[in-house]
């Protein structure tokens, strides 16, 4: 997916910059980037690869390098970010969250308008850069951004470092988060006089701010624009009334601590895990383990609801690996993923255990675990997972590196039933019906499983707190409100 930070002080800002940064970490792992602005030296920019290594050391040696008030971070799992470009609207940097399908078309348009792109990663077109282009196409940057709105297919927020301040737009859908924050704090000079920091942050996380001092304002809305200085913001564009933020946000890749339109990461894991555990009469079990790190919320909240104990029959193991898709190879992949988990067999023996989960993508990672399981002692091995069925590929945000849908188990499994991985999708993710009660029994026989269970579309919805029209469901029941690129009449 990715995440971004900015910051803006009257005093330097590098510091707040280096570590508000590094909290977005867990949103990516191929690419970060820095940008600072100073009066004096201009822009000042650094990226690095992650697939090797941890943002803090990457960038850790080269602070003192960096100067100024303000700055951007940014850690992609797409393009080297922050692009530094100069146009008509002046000197700037941008960075993005964003998963744009219709790339290569915008792409023959602009070049048939002369206009070059230079940026390439790996061949690929770098998809901040285009989002520069189309910023520049406007005669001031609400108007550019609003072309970028207009034009894509996906999703696109955004922070963009001018000379004289932030501007920070949410995509226009709201799929990805946008938070504010403020600080004021005093403390002692070098000299001894008391000396009053004032700042402002702009994050996709909350969890960026509690140990920089700074206190959430509130989220930027959909499709809003607003410019931060380091004595106010100025909301540019009011928001939109349409809202889809990403309901796997909650999931899976959002913080235990961060809040998404107020509402905590870790609270909705619990609801949701005691919701299911309050329902779940099919099976006994002696205990209940969370999957580190996302299943643990679920877990605990499944604990309590269904009245068993919570205990630690699988520990994580990360001093060595962060992410366990940070190799490129996908065997090494797997082999990390099953490395990370280490089973206690002292836990495990003669146990019927409830593992909750996020989710199931491709099922490989699970099916591995629940062999180690049983080989450890279990005697049986129950999961649990927070969500529906992953049913359908995301077109919006790039939360899996799956490259097609038949990377889904489901997809898989839906092919071999039907002849047609695409055939009856609407049955297969309604909860319920036939054919989803012979997908569900069909992973459960796959993966080695005693059962399996799946969240309800229902029970998700009702632990976000949101109403369904403002949360994004398209991966699990196909649906969500598009963008229609119609020009005007979108952002009314």
């Amino acid at each position: 997916m990715g995440g971004f930070f900015g910051t803006i002080s009257k005093k330097d800002c590098v510091n707040d910059l280096f570590y508000g940064t590094d909290y977005n970490s867990h949103l990516g792992t191929k690419r970060a980037g820095l940008v600072t602005f100073d009066e004096e030296s201009g822009f000042h920019r650094s990226i690095h690869s992650l697939e090797r290594n941890y943002f803090r050391s990457r960038f850790e040696d080269e602070l003192d390098s960096f100067k100024g008030h303000q700055g951007l971070g940014v850690i992609s799992d797409t393009d080297p970010q922050p692009i530094i470009v100069n146009s008509h609207l002046g000197r700037y940097a941008v960075v993005t969250v964003a998963k744009i399908n219709n790339l290569r078309e915008i792409v023959e348009e602009l070049l048939k308008q002369r206009m070059h792109l230079s940026e390439m990663s790996a061949n690929n077109i770098n998809q901040t850069e285009l989002v520069a282009l189309l910023i520049n196409m406007g005669d001031t940057f609400v108007e550019g951004i609003n072309k970028v709105y207009q034009k894509i297919d996906g999703s696109c927020s955004m922070l963009i470092l001018t000379e004289d301040g932030i501007i920070a737009a949410r995509d226009f859908l709201g799929r990805t988060p946008i938070v504010l924050g403020h600080k004021k704090v005093h403390r002692l000079s070098p000299i001894g006089t008391d000396e009053l920091i004032e700042a402002y942050a702009v994050s996709s996380e909350t969890t960026s701010f509690p140990n920089l001092n700074y206190k959430i304002l509130r989220d930027i809305g959909p499709g809003e624009i607003v410019k931060i200085k380091a004595d106010g913001i100025e909301v540019l564009q009011n928001p939109l009334t349409r809202c889809q933020i990403c309901s796997f946000l909650w999931v899976y890749y959002g913080f235990p601590a961060s809040d998404y339109e107020g509402i905590n990461t870790e609270y909705v894991r619990e609801k949701n895990g005691r919701l299911m555990g309050e329902k779940d009469n099919e099976v006994e079990a002696d205990l209940v383990c969370g999957i580190p790190d996302s299943g643990v919320g679920m877990a605990l909240g499944y604990s309590e609801g269904k009245k068993i104990p919570y205990k630690r029959a699988v520990v994580k193991y990360t001093p060595t690996w962060p992410r366990s898709f940070t190799p490129g190879n996908q065997n090494r992949r797997d082999l990390v993923a099953k490395m990370k988990l280490i089973p206690n067999p002292a836990i495990l023996k003669d146990q019927r255990i409830v593992f909750c989960d996020d989710s199931i993508v491709r099922g490989t990672q699970l099916r591995d675990n629940v062999r180690t399981f049983f080989d450890n002692g279990a005697k049986e091995v129950h999961v649990r997972i927070s969500c529906p069925p992953l049913v359908y590929g995301c077109p919006f945000i790039g939360f899996t590196s799956s490259k097609s849908d038949l990377e889904l188990i489901t997809r898989r499994i839906i092919k071999d039933f039907e002849g047609d991985d695409k055939k009856n999708l609407d049955k297969y993710a309604k909860t319920g019906t036939p054919e989803y009660e012979r997908m569900v029994n069909e992973i459960a026989r796959r993966m080695g499983l005693t059962s399996v269970k799946f969240a309800t579309l229902e029970d998700l919805i009702e632990s976000i707190g949101l109403p369904k029209e403002r949360v994004c469901t398209h991966c699990f029941d196909g649906t969500s409100y598009c963008h229609e690129r119609h020009g005007e009449e979108w952002f009314k």
